[in-house]
């Protein structure tokens, strides 16, 4: 019997971090977003939790969101598909995060599974964002 293996193919790219679990010192995990056509954040997903060094790097550059933030009063499942939503504080959307993502996109544009935190981008602008449904997840599906 010939045994089969699935090879999840990942992609890097960049999202903006629009909210976080945990607290502005400490966060937990993120929650991406990416602009859509008309310049609206849209959310695409979440991050695994943060490793501690990744944390702190993150903490370093976080601000607390100003009202009108495009996510107010927005609820975020915990998991693709689940009931549960995560406990979330907004920030200030301008900082550009580096994440590692599998292929698995459901129709709305969100990534069915959490994404894996690479690095902050300090170096990119929210402009050099992909566009929401562009770059890697617009091949997926």
């Amino acid at each position: 019997m010939q045994r089969r293996t699935k090879i999840r193919r990942r992609d890097t790219t960049e999202t903006i971090v629009g909210a976080i679990t945990g607290t502005l010192t400490r966060p937990q995990l993120l929650v991406l977003g990416r602009h859509d056509q008309n310049g609206r954040l849209r959310a695409v997903g979440r991050t695994v939790p943060l490793r501690p060094d990744a944390a702190r790097q993150v903490a370093e550059h976080l601000t607390a969101a100003a009202p009108g933030h495009p996510w107010t009063g927005v609820r975020f499942s915990a998991t693709w598909g689940s009931r549960d939503v995560l406990d979330t504080t907004l920030v200030h959307p301008a900082l550009v995060a580096e994440v590692s993502a599998d292929r698995a996109i459901d129709h709305g544009g969100l990534y069915r599974h959490p994404l894996r935190f690479q690095r902050l981008r300090l170096d990119v602008g929210l402009e050099d964002v992909p566009r929401f449904g562009e770059g890697p997840a617009a091949t997926a599906g």
